[in-house]
């Protein structure tokens, strides 16, 4: 089992910045791939970023050069999320992936406005 707990979220300005932070713990020695997703309304829930346990990293051709994706240590992994639009308001969730289950958070809120 892994919990996921997000933090960092909240109302931020058009061209303004936001750093997510999601800690894991339970069997974190299990987990390969620690994630981010989004969900706004009304739409379904998309990939944000990945990076692995070797640190590579995959992001949505819509956050590319704009989010930044690391983790420090095997349960703490962040999103930097630069130059934000609106169209980046959802609901973020942390993903992790242990033994091939995906574990979510309970998600926090990105409110972008114009």
């Amino acid at each position: 089992q892994v919990q996921l707990v997000e933090s960092g979220g909240g109302l931020v300005q058009a061209g303004g910045s936001l750093r997510l932070s999601c800690a894991a713990s339970g069997s974190i020695f299990s987990i390969n791939v620690m994630g981010w997703y989004r969900q706004a309304p009304g739409k379904q829930r998309e990939l944000v970023a990945t990076i692995t346990n070797g640190g590579s990293t995959n992001y949505a051709d819509s956050v590319k050069g704009r989010f930044t994706i690391s983790r420090d240590n095997f349960n703490t992994v962040y999103l930097q999320m630069n130059s934000l639009k609106p169209e980046d308001t959802a609901v973020y969730y942390c993903n992790a992936l242990a033994a091939l289950f995906p574990y979510w958070g309970q998600g926090t809120q990105v409110t972008v406005s114009s």
